[in-house]
């Protein structure tokens, strides 16, 4: 047999690897939400993709030995914190006991080591306990859920823990909140690797909102107040400020949307919703603006314009205070991932 002619091409770009810890008496709720938004097969994807989806371990201090999940079932872990430590991404979903200060010295460990190596670290619900005795929450402002804050900031004072918000963003380093928040961060996770068009792909998917900043309240009173005929004013003021965001829009202009008197908007609003009206718009002009930045049609000048601020220098300010970058920068990093 002769000489058989191979043809070499360029390597397969490796895929991003999450690795998310799992431990005995865990609530299943946060690691079922990194499983399912890193592990699960996504064929809306198809054509959005410009590079492979995630590659997801989940790792324990003892791989193969059965841990149990509140609810009665159990959960085991086929990788181990070496594995941990060598991803790309790692993610803490909990702590075993908030309350009893516990965390696994070899999890601190391994999370050190990821960091060092330049992994990015994210942390969910009580997690940003694992990540601060690992003094990766020094100097830095980090977020836990608003029922365990106080505490964070008594045992670990050196971090800057902000109660208020759904998530923080510190590059490297990235905390949230509790349950649902948990879903915003991962949803952020990937719109910062591959853009707002297979975030927001994801999310419909999720059958959850595309995009909840992260400086958005985690907590709400009244939250879960019976709907009244105000309330059904603010959600209708609120599609109508959908579907004309490029117009004027202040206080006045929505609440006339909602047929309620400017202080009565506010009141329900701001209930409702955990944030001011114009805040919230805003959050909504710059989630509108990512798809337009990821095309390589129209200047930042006219996709301002487009979104409804005043100016370009508005939109920046505004940007650079959401998403920690600018314009032309999110530009640049994210055009090359539309289809």
């Amino acid at each position: 047999m002769g000489p058989v002619a191979v043809t070499i091409g360029p390597p397969p770009e490796p895929v991003h690897t999450v690795a998310v810890y799992a431990f005995d008496g865990m609530a299943p709720f946060e690691l079922g939400v990194v499983v399912e938004v890193f592990a699960l097969a996504r064929p809306e994807l198809t054509g959005l993709l410009a590079a492979p989806w995630y590659g997801l371990k989940v790792c324990a201090d003892r791989p193969g030995v059965p841990l149990r999940a509140v609810g009665g079932f159990s959960v085991t872990a086929h990788h181990g914190l070496d594995e941990l430590a060598a991803a790309d991404t790692v993610i803490v979903v909990a702590v075993p006991n908030t309350f009893s200060g516990e965390v696994s010295p070899g999890l601190t460990a391994a999370l050190r080591t990821a960091h060092e190596r330049g992994a990015r670290i994210v942390s969910i619900c009580s997690g940003a306990f694992a990540l601060a005795a690992a003094g990766l929450l020094d100097g830095r402002e980090a977020t836990t859920h608003w029922r365990y804050a106080d505490l964070l900031q008594q045992r670990y004072p050196a971090v800057q823990v902000n109660p208020d918000v759904l998530y923080v963003d510190d590059g490297d380093v990235l905390t949230s909140a509790g349950s649902a928040a948990g879903i915003d961060l991962c949803l952020h996770l990937i719109r910062s690797d591959h853009g707002a068009k297979v975030a927001n792909t994801v999310a419909r998917r999720f059958v959850v909102p595309p995009h909840r900043a992260g400086g958005q309240a985690q907590f709400i009173e009244a939250a879960v107040a019976p709907v009244d005929e105000d309330d059904d004013g603010v959600a209708r003021s609120m599609q109508w400020a959908l579907d004309h965001l490029a117009e004027p829009l202040t206080v006045a202009v929505l609440a006339r949307a909602a047929r309620m008197s400017d202080r009565s908007y506010l009141r329900h609003f701001t209930a409702r919703n955990g944030t001011s009206p114009m805040r919230w718009v805003i959050t909504q002009r710059i989630a509108a603006s990512l798809p337009l930045l990821e095309s390589p049609d129209g200047t930042v000048e006219e996709i301002a314009a487009a979104v409804g601020f005043e100016s370009a220098a508005t939109f920046r300010h505004h940007f650079g205070r959401a998403m920690r970058t600018s314009p032309t920068a999110y530009r640049r990093t994210f055009g090359h991932s539309v289809a």
